[in-house]
């Protein structure tokens, strides 16, 4: 099951999950959407895989971690969820309004596109 968070929660999910695992924020968005807005880590690690090369770079990702993936409003990062849940991913999260939340919710000096 792929948890639906907001930004201002992910926080709690975080420390909801079990073992301690450093937890990832994976940004799902394109290069060009990274140069316009961005979100600093705290508390997780922050990797940029854009969507169309995450099947190519999969192996990247440490299955074992919690994943909280995360793009423009929240589609493809549910789409990339799904594609990990299949290929292994068990304790996974979709930031639910994605960027555009995190700006309004966790940190309004990220910039809304």
């Amino acid at each position: 099951m792929i948890d639906q968070v907001r930004p201002a929660d992910l926080a709690a999910w975080f420390q909801a999950q079990p073992d301690g695992a450093v937890p990832l924020v994976l940004d799902v968005r394109e290069p060009w959407e990274l140069e316009r807005a961005s979100v600093k880590a705290d508390g997780f690690e922050l990797v940029a895989i854009p969507m169309n090369q995450l099947p190519a770079r999969v192996a990247e990702l440490d299955p074992a971690r919690p994943v909280a993936c995360l793009c423009h409003h929240g589609a493809r990062s549910q789409r990339v969820a799904m594609f990990l849940a299949g290929n292994g991913f068990e304790r996974l999260a979709n930031i639910a309004g994605g960027i555009d939340a995190w700006s309004g919710e966790r940190d309004p000096g990220v910039p809304r596109y």
